[in-house]
Formats: C-alpha cells, sequence, structure tokens
C-alpha cells in the first residue's frame, strides 16, 4: 500500500501533468522553434509523471567508503571575486585529491579545463547563476558557450519565480532548452530547495527529470540556505534510484558527506572538500 508521502507525490504529479496539458502553448518566454521540447517530448513526460519512470526509496544507503568520497565531490569555486590564482589552486588540489570534479563560473572554463588535461577530473560549468532569473534564450546561449569552450557537466539554476507562479509549462521549456544546449553533456538542476515548499520540490524534481536532465540539486549556496537530509531523501523518492541527486550548499565535513550520501545523494558540491576528506571542517565559502 503506497505511503502517505508517495501518495502526495503521485498526486502532485498528476497535478503538474494537468496543468501541462491544459496550457500547451503558454510561455512568458518565446523559445527557439528548434530547442522547445515541451510538446514533441510529450510521450516522455507522460511515462514519467504517470510513474512509469519513478521508484519510490526510502534513500537510505549505506556509508560510502571514505576513500571514495572525494570521487563523489564536485570541487566548487564560485565567488564573483575568485582570481586566476584561485582556480589553478583549485585544479591542482582537484587533480590531487582525486575529486569528481571543479565547479566554476564561465570565465574559467577554458583555463580549468587545460589545467585539467589529463587528470580524469571533469570541468563543470553553472548557467543562469545564481538567480535562474534569466531568459531560456540566454541560459540555453551561455550553455553553448561552455559547451565549447570545454565543459563536461552543466550546473543551471531553475526559473523560481515561474515555478512559484505555477508555470510548469514555462520551467519545462527552460529547462529542456538548456538539455537541448548541451548536447548530451549532463545537465542538473539547481532548485533552491530551502526558497520551496514540499509541493514545488516535489513539482520541480518532476520537470527535471521530464525535461531530460541528468541530476536534480539542492541549492546554489548563494542565498542563505543549503542541503538538508530531509530534502535529498524527498528529492530521491521523487526522481527515483536511476536520477542523479546532488546535495550543494553547507556540506563542510565528513559527516555531513556520509549524511547526504546516505539520504540518497550520489554528488556533493563543496568549497570545503580538501577538509571533508582530510578530516575537518571548512568554512563552506564559495
Amino acid at each position: 500500500m503506497p505511503t502517505e508521502m508517495e501518495q502526495l507525490i503521485e498526486r502532485i504529479a498528476e497535478r503538474v501533468k494537468a496543468e501541462m496539458s491544459a496550457k500547451q502553448t503558454m510561455s512568458v518566454v518565446a523559445p527557439l522553434p528548434e530547442v522547445r521540447g515541451t510538446w514533441q517530448d510529450q510521450a516522455a513526460l507522460d511515462q514519467y509523471l504517470g510513474g512509469a519512470d519513478r521508484v519510490g526509496t526510502d534513500g537510505n544507503t549505506p556509508d560510502v567508503p571514505s576513500n571514495e568520497v572525494a570521487r563523489r565531490i564536485d570541487h566548487t569555486l564560485l565567488k564573483a571575486d575568485a582570481t586566476r590564482a584561485d582556480h589553478v589552486k583549485l585544479c591542482e588540489e582537484a587533480a590531487k585529491y582525486r575529486f569528481a570534479s571543479v565547479c566554476i563560473n564561465t570565465t574559467w572554463v577554458v583555463l580549468c579545463k587545460q589545467l585539467l588535461k589529463g587528470t580524469g577530473v571533469m570541468t563543470i560549468c553553472v548557467v543562469g547563476f545564481p538567480l535562474g532569473a534569466a531568459t531560456s534564450r540566454a541560459k540555453a546561449a551561455e550553455t553553448r558557450e561552455a559547451i565549447a569552450n570545454g565543459a563536461d557537466e552543466i550546473d543551471m539554476v531553475i526559473n523560481l519565480g515561474l515555478l512559484k507562479s505555477g508555470d510548469h509549462n514555462a520551467v519545462f521549456d527552460d529547462i529542456k532548452q538548456v538539455v537541448d544546449a548541451a548536447s548530451g553533456r549532463p545537465v542538473k538542476v539547481i532548485l533552491e530547495t530551502h526558497l520551496l515548499n514540499r509541493e514545488q520540490k516535489i513539482a520541480s524534481c518532476a520537470l527535471s527529470k521530464a525535461a531530460g536532465a541528468a541530476f536534480v540539486k539542492t541549492a546554489t549556496g548563494f542565498s542563505g540556505g543549503g542541503a538538508t537530509v530531509e530534502d535529498i531523501r524527498l528529492m530521491r523518492q521523487v526522481v527515483g534510484p536511476d536520477m542523479g541527486v546532488k546535495a550543494s550548499g553547507g556540506v563542510r565535513s565528513a559527516a555531513d558527506a556520509q549524511a547526504m550520501l546516505g539520504a540518497g545523494a550520489t554528488r556533493l558540491g563543496a568549497s570545503a572538500s580538501v577538509a571533508i576528506v582530510t578530516g575537518g571542517t571548512g568554512k563552506g565559502a564559495y
């Protein structure tokens, strides 16, 4: 028998599906025809929101061995005043500790890609960061530039204003345009979960998966909140076992990392990465 949470997720998924079906032509953004994905992908949307791709999970997994935690970390530097020297240090640390990636702003993609060549460390670029309020065309253009410059993955910020307005069709289009512009590279959708109520968290996860994103991610770290175990468990339950979940914002120690991974996260975003893998506690200033 479905749990109360599973029933809530199903109700919200059905509501999102109905609202999008009723608003097929509504969007405050005029997306480019060649990248508009909403209705050409309606079958995929119906399949997901109907539950075919969503499998419940309690989000509890065993501890990840400490020597493997580093490979789950996106070593992050997003401060506006971060210098070239700061990015060189970031890449040196990422290579030394074998982090999964560095996560940076668009300006620094070329430099970091060059510095990390041959290390096995990916270069991730944020898009629409940190507000998510740019137009879909602008986000898609930023994505294409980042990919052309060597980005391996894209972390985009969801349009919170559209989400909170209940315009799920426009939110779906916004994500889909970035997914299409990424040309097969994985896209993570940053939800700013601490600014959302439970229904909005569920809807944003459902829309992200339906639009083809590879991950949902908790937070930018720039708006006063971050990852919680409860949010990671909820996100995992909504997206099922096959989609990535990234915990970002406030992950500052090995204990924090294990808590998030245990709740269902598959990737961690942190600026305190070195402290996490060396047994300390970082300040976590992005």
